[in-house]
């Protein structure tokens, strides 16, 4: 993956990212996310009407808290992305440029990789109760992000959340238990876009791609409920106070 920095002026009002896709066939697509810079939520202007496979009773996921509203936020904010894909094959090949406000990325990536970046972003600001608690790690979003970079950034996120709580002085949770609940939750959250998407696409690149993200909350669990021995390693300076091999 390349990555460059950007020039562009920074705009707090707003968070925004661009997907850009050229197919090897020359053939191109484009997709721009713009956040409020405060409250990280989408503000993309939904279709309207929605189609019907948004309704949320609609293979309503299992753990849903909504029950007033007529259609599931998230689905009504990817269906935009899933129209465009709804006959693209997930292992389709493309280059992908994102360009957000501070650098830009490129990746020469599979189509169900990159669209596991974009839902990953629509999943969490679309006001879904469960997968808001996930909205923080927007913020530094991380295109085409590995296993153990999206655990690092879940683990620092919760852990920050918690350094918060005790300043406020409430009490911490160290241990990370409440985070590991939060992906028990998310877990059942993405098996059921991942079933509706499915139902509303002829190819499996949607739900393929949810999939992707599926993969990427179990090795959050996982390595929580390891003690985090995946990462001890690379702390080893910190935490020895400085008495360690400091070779590069």
């Amino acid at each position: 993956m390349n990555t460059t920095v950007s020039d562009t002026t920074n705009d707090t009002s707003q968070l925004e990212f661009r997907y850009h896709f050229t197919f090897e066939n020359g053939d191109q697509r484009e997709f721009h996310i713009r956040l409020d810079g405060a409250t990280l939520r989408l503000l993309n202007v939904s279709p309207s009407p929605p189609p019907a496979w948004t309704a949320l009773e609609f293979s309503k996921c299992v753990n849903c808290p909504l029950q007033r509203e007529s259609h599931c936020p998230i689905a009504v904010n990817l269906s935009s992305v899933i129209k465009e894909f709804e006959a693209t094959q997930s292992y389709t090949n493309a280059k992908v440029m994102v360009e957000t406000t501070e650098r830009n990325y490129a990746k020469d990536t599979t189509v169900q990789r990159a669209l596991s970046s974009i839902i990953g972003i629509i999943m969490v600001t679309s006001g879904c109760p469960i997968m808001d608690r996930l909205r923080p790690n927007v913020a530094f979003h991380l295109p085409f992000a590995s296993p153990l970079e999206t655990s690092y950034r879940s683990v620092a996120m919760y852990l920050t959340a918690q350094a918060i709580r005790k300043l406020r002085g409430e009490e911490p949770d160290w241990d990370m238990n409440g985070l590991v609940e939060i992906y028990e939750q998310v877990s059942k959250v993405n098996k059921g876009m991942a079933r509706r998407i499915k139902q509303a696409m002829a190819t499996d690149a949607g739900a393929n791609a949810i999939v992707i993200l599926h993969a990427f909350g179990d090795s959050v669990t996982i390595l929580v409920e390891t003690r985090l021995k995946e990462l001890e390693g690379f702390f080893s300076t910190l935490l020895d106070g400085g008495k360690g091999n400091s070779g590069a």
